[in-house]
């Protein structure tokens, strides 16, 4: 059996992989804080706002223990940016040939976007085995995957986009699925009001279904 990936071990270290857009660069370190606390260590920071690099920088060096992505990455500057920022992973909401180009030059693992099989071949002609289904649910969700599961045997997923807590479970159980994508744990109204130990609880919640439905799935070798 091959060896797992660098990005495949950052994807398989939580179940669910919260998608953060931050207003403020004072929510950066308590909000890691509380999410490694309920047992979430990889975190994708979203390029949506203006404090977004410098929050990397701040997580990375105050967690280093902490996975800590680029979510958002679509141009090769920005994932020139990131990787100079302290991200150890991008994440990008589709592909196209010059961000394939750039990431097969960078020491920084890309998980591109996909939503449909011809995506899935550009993208596995790059180079890539790891993918990001979005947005999932508009791409046709679990059905999708199932559909892909097929002739696609060698690719692996990390669903986001309209997946919720109590959607996660599903798609955790698919076995080309590593993890899943959502901005559910990191609500704003919680955001706004410094409420970190409801993340940490909300972190918790998921964290534990890894252990109670995707600990035992089948292993598959992957690219990058």
């Amino acid at each position: 059996m091959n060896q797992p990936t660098a990005l495949e071990t950052i994807l398989l270290a939580s179940p669910v992989m919260p998608v953060i857009a931050l207003d403020r660069l004072d929510q950066a370190l308590p909000l890691a804080e509380a999410l490694l606390a309920g047992g979430i260590a990889t975190l994708e920071i979203t390029l949506r706002t203006p404090v977004a690099l410098e929050a990397i920088r701040q997580i990375r060096k105050a967690f280093p223990q902490a996975h800590v992505g680029a979510g958002t990455v679509t141009t090769p500057e920005a994932l020139r940016q990131v990787a100079e920022a302290g991200a150890v992973f991008a994440v990008s909401p589709g592909l196209t040939a010059r961000l394939a180009e750039a990431a097969a030059m960078s020491p920084l693992p890309l998980l591109p976007g996909v939503m449909s099989p011809s995506e899935a071949m550009f993208a596995r002609e790059a180079g890539f085995r790891l993918l990001k289904l979005f947005p999932a649910e508009q791409a046709g969700g679990l059905a999708m995957l199932k559909a892909l599961a097929g002739p696609f045997q060698d690719l692996r997923f990390c669903p986001t986009g309209g997946i919720g807590p109590g959607s996660a479970v599903e798609y955790l159980a698919q076995p080309n699925v590593l993890c899943v994508g959502g901005s559910w744990l990191t609500p704003k109204a919680l955001l706004a009001a410094g409420d970190w130990k409801a993340i940490t609880e909300l972190a918790r919640q998921a964290s534990a279904l890894q252990r109670q439905d995707a600990s035992s799935l089948p292993r598959r070798s992957a690219g990058r």
